[in-house]
């Protein structure tokens, strides 16, 4: 492929990724603004990658159809050969050679994806942080790339913002997931339930839900934690994007909190307004605080001590 053509096929991919970021996107889409152009550019075509994987996985109708297409997008990310039908695939590989990123990290996501084609009923914390790792950690990685970020310690903390969003996102999506077989809560925390009876939890059943949701929101704090720590490794303007990224999708808690943690009560989302109050303090804070500034600490590897074997984890 030609520079030039390979630079049409960015820009059409980033037009069509920028389309996908308004509609289903919106946490990032009002963060992405704070990035500069070159690397807001960047993220908004990881986001049109991951959110075409997501979508087979999610949309396709049928488990084999779906599995199927994550496999030749697997063989063509391993081996680095575009599909014919499948644009995004060839601009992330494009993506990939102009910011280094690792085909294995991709892998690994899309590793994830394929698992949500399965029942899924998680076991315990280990099977839902690895899960965590794969959708999510994988993204905060490839982020790092994005933004011209290499050092390791970096990288750690990425992982941690990528769980922590995640961990959010189960936490919100309870009803809507039960509702296609997948119970994420782990049977640790709410027993051996089916996927069911979460949709509209019976009155015996809601304080089991609401304790769960409130652990996993609470692990989601430590993540969140441990992910702001890692900004200062990254540009300025890319600090504020993060910062401003995380506490947004961070608020979705915020929100579930105050309803109690009843899930099944509708869609928790973080009103305009709300995003820029947060904003605003954010930004304030990254100009004050010495840990925004200079990296000062390091990462906690207990947070990893489930992780063991994934790559690029301590």
């Amino acid at each position: 492929m030609s520079t030039a053509t390979a630079n049409v096929a960015a820009r059409v991919a980033l037009d069509e990724a920028d389309a996908v970021l308004v509609q289903k996107g919106r946490s990032f889409h009002w963060a992405r603004r704070l990035l500069g152009a070159g690397h807001a550019a960047r993220a908004t075509r990881l986001y049109g990658f991951c959110r075409r994987i997501d979508d087979i996985a999610d949309e396709s109708g049928s488990p084999v159809v779906a599995r199927a297409a994550l496999a030749m997008i697997s063989v063509a990310i391993a081996r680095g050969e575009p599909l014919d039908d499948e644009p995004v695939v060839a601009d992330m590989l494009a993506l990939m050679t102009e910011c280094r990123i690792a085909p294995e990290i991709v892998l690994e996501l899309l590793h994830g994806m394929d698992g949500d084609l399965d029942p899924v009923c998680f076991a315990d914390e280990a099977e839902l942080l690895r899960y965590c790792y794969r959708v999510a950690g994988t993204v905060g990685l490839m982020m790092c790339k994005v933004l011209d970020v290499d050092d390791p310690q970096a990288l750690h903390h990425a992982i941690d913002l990528g769980i922590g969003m995640q961990l959010t996102n189960i936490c919100r999506d309870v009803c809507e997931d039960a509702r296609i077989g997948r119970r994420y809560l782990p049977a640790t925390l709410v027993g051996e339930l089916a996927p069911a009876l979460l949709v509209d939890p019976a009155l015996a059943l809601q304080p089991v839900v609401r304790r769960s949701v409130a652990a996993l929101l609470a692990l989601a704090d430590q993540y969140y934690r441990s992910g702001e720590r890692g900004l200062a490794y990254l540009p300025l303007r890319a600090r504020a994007g993060m910062l401003v990224a995380g506490r947004v999708y961070r608020a979705i808690g915020t929100q579930l909190r105050q309803i109690d943690h009843a899930c099944w009560q509708g869609r928790a989302m973080v009103p305009t307004r709300t995003k820029a109050g947060l904003t605003i303090l954010a930004l304030l804070k990254l100009a004050s605080h010495p840990d925004y500034l200079h990296p000062s600490v390091r990462h906690d590897q207990s947070l990893h001590r489930l992780l063991h074997g994934l790559p690029y984890v301590d």
